[in-house]
């Protein structure tokens, strides 16, 4: 069944917030440079350490470690575009990258699925993946598809198996966290040029990217990189994520860990720009903490202080910023401590201005999918986007006649003013369901039925049967070849 598709609706914020001073910011880039002239990244890679040696950086063989002078960081970092085209298989959901807006996308990678019919936790699958695909296509939250779980019924295949099944229950931009190695990333951009038509409209509208993250503390990973150098040859963007955790893989305070952080990051982009001037590249930087008690990963501690800078440091090199937020350390949604942990984090995301962020709808430190917590979360970041929205201050808003027909004492419900603008004044939101006697439904039970009619009335435009093909050929060969 087709059903009308709502329209993106991205965070369009009539605030700004700059959390690093123009000193730190200043400061922050000075010590990542440092520490790439210094202390330098590992590059476990022959095809990355004989691009970086040929454009002059200081490469050991041995240690695999290779120092950047500023010179050459600052030339290199000169062709990073600010923005770039970002597509979707259908052109009306390209999000056009641009100061002011920020896209959001669905948390990614998780390993365990809570079955919606049955309540089972059970591995996840393909099947998983294009259902949640189905569900974000629907949801005006949603942006860009980031495959919420992880294939594992395809071995190694399945990156571009989730791509797969992703390009085929959403007409949106899908991007992977799973895809590395030059092997794999060739084929993904194969199956991606017989979507787009030809290489150049790929290049053109990129209908997937790229998230890759370094290995902290300043490695980069093989498979990785390599499949990062096909991508960028290709235009396909691509996100250097950093997560750095306080205490164990990075300096325990947070200017430390986010200046090795972004050392990471821009020791990736530059070799990307000396490869490919103008390749598209994204910033991303997503800390957490190590409790010092257990060594835990503790992603939403109370002091989590900074946790939006690396907005202000990507706009400080001139890239476009990847934000990080959502996904709860809740084992299940619906918590307090589910919507505890992430309230906070649309709102001053978006008031730090990243031009694209994940991730909607996991729980458990982003591992485990329940099917309804997105619609939960899809609820907290419609509330962040009307609160960051601008309010209209003019003669119809004001509504000064009506005011004067009322008088003191009177009643507005007769009101043309109040027939014409009553239906659209209050946004009700997942908590304002009542059932046939008048009483607030429990919100987990109204998305669990959300998701539910999603998957029985939506079905996004599907694929034309010839590229079908085409991308099962692929596949195939891929399944064979990737053992």
């Amino acid at each position: 069944m087709r059903t009308e598709r709502p329209r993106i609706e991205p965070i369009r914020s009539a605030f700004s917030v700059q959390y690093l001073s123009d000193t730190q910011l200043a400061d922050m880039q000075d010590a990542t440079l440092q520490i790439l002239e210094k202390v330098g990244v590992k590059f476990p890679s022959d095809v990355a350490l004989d691009i970086l040696a040929s454009h002059g950086a200081l490469v050991d063989r041995d240690s695999q470690v290779v120092k950047f002078p500023r010179d050459l960081v600052f030339k290199a970092m000169s062709t990073v575009p600010r923005y770039f085209p970002v597509g979707a298989r259908d052109p009306d959901c390209d999000i056009p990258l641009q100061e002011g807006v920020t896209y959001f996308t669905t948390d990614g990678c998780g390993v365990e699925t809570v079955d919606l019919e049955t309540g089972q936790r059970r591995p996840s699958c393909k099947a998983d993946v294009g259902r949640m695909a189905r569900v974000a296509d629907y949801l005006s939250s949603v942006a860009f598809y980031w495959p919420m779980v992880s294939a594992q019924d395809f071995g190694t295949a399945a990156p571009l198996h989730e791509l797969d099944v992703s390009w085929n229950n959403t007409v949106k931009h899908v991007q992977t966290e799973t895809l590395m190695g030059e092997a794999p990333c060739r084929y993904a951009v194969e199956m991606a040029t017989v979507l787009a038509g030809s290489q150049e409209a790929l290049r053109q509208r990129p209908i997937f990217s790229l998230v890759l993250c370094t290995i902290a503390p300043l490695i980069q990973d093989k498979e990785g990189i390599e499949g990062a150098l096909v991508l960028a040859e290709a235009g396909i963007p691509v996100v250097f994520l950093a997560m750095p955790t306080l205490g164990t893989t990075a300096p325990a305070t947070l200017a430390g860990a986010l200046a090795v952080a972004d050392a990471e990051i821009i020791s990736g982009t530059v070799l990307l720009q000396l490869a490919h001037p103008g390749a598209p590249v994204s910033h991303s930087v997503m800390q957490a903490w190590a409790d010092p008690r257990s060594g835990e990963y503790v992603p939403y501690p109370l002091d989590a202080r900074c946790r939006y800078a690396p907005v202000d440091m990507a706009h400080h090199w001139g890239m476009s910023s990847f934000g990080g937020a959502f996904g709860t350390e809740s084992p299940e949604p619906g918590t307090w401590q589910a919507a505890a942990d992430v309230a906070l984090d649309p709102l001053l995301i978006g008031l730090a201005g990243a031009e694209w962020v994940t991730g909607i709808g996991l729980n458990r430190s982003f591992t485990l999918l329940y099917p309804e917590a997105i619609i939960l979360d899809d609820d907290l970041y419609h509330r962040a986007r009307f609160a960051l929205s601008a309010m209209e201050v003019d003669s119809e808003t004001l509504a000064l006649d009506a005011i004067a027909a009322v008088g003191p004492g009177g009643h507005y419900l007769r009101q043309r003013h109040t027939r014409k603008h009553m239906r659209t004044a209050m946004v009700p939101a997942i908590t304002h369901n009542r059932d046939t006697a008048g009483k607030y439904r429990d919100p987990l039970e109204v998305a669990r039925e959300k998701v539910a009619w999603i998957l029985d009335n939506h079905q996004p435009e599907p694929i034309e049967a010839t590229k079908q093909a085409e991308l099962a050929r692929i596949l195939a060969a891929a399944d064979r070849d990737l053992r």
